[in-house]
């Protein structure tokens, strides 16, 4: 499922769907008003994570297919392509330490799951 988020302009918050709409483990696709393609992603612990939906190693919008998962005790999704992993709270590449994507902060509001339009981090590829 992908969402489109409703362009704003006077906040840096955009709602990006229900709480109901993000079910654990099952990441959803998010158009930003920007055009910028994201992933969002609630782990089965309950945190959420926002982060860039281009797989950098293909240039393909896939990472919202990818897989959920768990390395040394932190949260990870896999690409569903070339199987590269990233490190949801940082974004880094697990096998490859000059890529990472990019991270968005997350927050949930009167039910709605928000995300900040300005990254916390940049992509950095080598």
């Amino acid at each position: 499922m992908t969402t489109t988020a409703p362009a704003t302009t006077t906040h840096t918050w955009i709602t990006a769907c229900p709480t109901h709409h993000l079910h654990p483990e099952d990441p959803l696709a998010v158009l930003m008003p920007d055009h910028t393609q994201l992933v969002l992603v609630r782990t089965h612990t309950g945190h959420l994570h926002a982060l860039d939906n281009i797989d950098p190693y293909t240039g393909a919008a896939v990472l919202a297919r990818g897989i959920i998962g768990d390395h040394h005790g932190r949260p990870t999704l896999t690409s569903p392509l070339l199987k590269h992993t990233f490190d949801l709270n940082t974004g880094h590449s697990l096998t490859d330490p000059h890529t990472r994507l990019n991270t968005h902060p997350v927050r949930t509001r009167n039910h709605h799951i928000q995300i900040h339009t300005r990254p916390e981090q940049d992509t950095h590829t080598p």
